[in-house]
C-alpha cells in the first residue's frame, strides 16, 4: 500500500515543487496514522504542508486503499 501511494503522489508534488520522502502507515498516540514526509529547496513551513495536504487527500482517498480510519500526518523530513 504504500508504495503505491508514493508512486501516485510523487509526480503531483514534484509539479508544485515539493520532494516526496516518504509514506508510512503506522500509529501514533492510538490513533491510525499515515505520514507523508516531504522536502523542497525551499525547506518545508505550514503553508506549504497545507498546500501538499490539499494534494494528497483526493488522491489517497481516489485510491481507497485504506479501509479504515486514520489521520493524515504531511510534515517535513526533518521532522521526528
Amino acid at each position: 500500500m504504500e508504495k503505491e501511494l508514493f508512486d501516485n503522489l510523487l509526480m503531483p508534488l514534484k509539479e508544485i515543487g515539493v520532494d516526496l520522502c516518504s509514506v508510512t502507515f503506522g500509529e501514533e498516540d492510538g490513533e491510525k496514522t499515515l505520514f507523508v514526509k516531504i522536502d523542497s529547496k525551499n525547506g518545508v513551513d505550514t503553508d506549504l504542508c497545507v498546500k501538499a495536504t490539499e494534494i494528497i487527500n483526493p488522491i489517497v482517498d481516489k485510491l481507497n486503499l485504506i479501509k479504515e480510519e486514520y489521520v493524515l500526518d504531511v510534515c517535513s523530513k526533518g521532522e521526528e
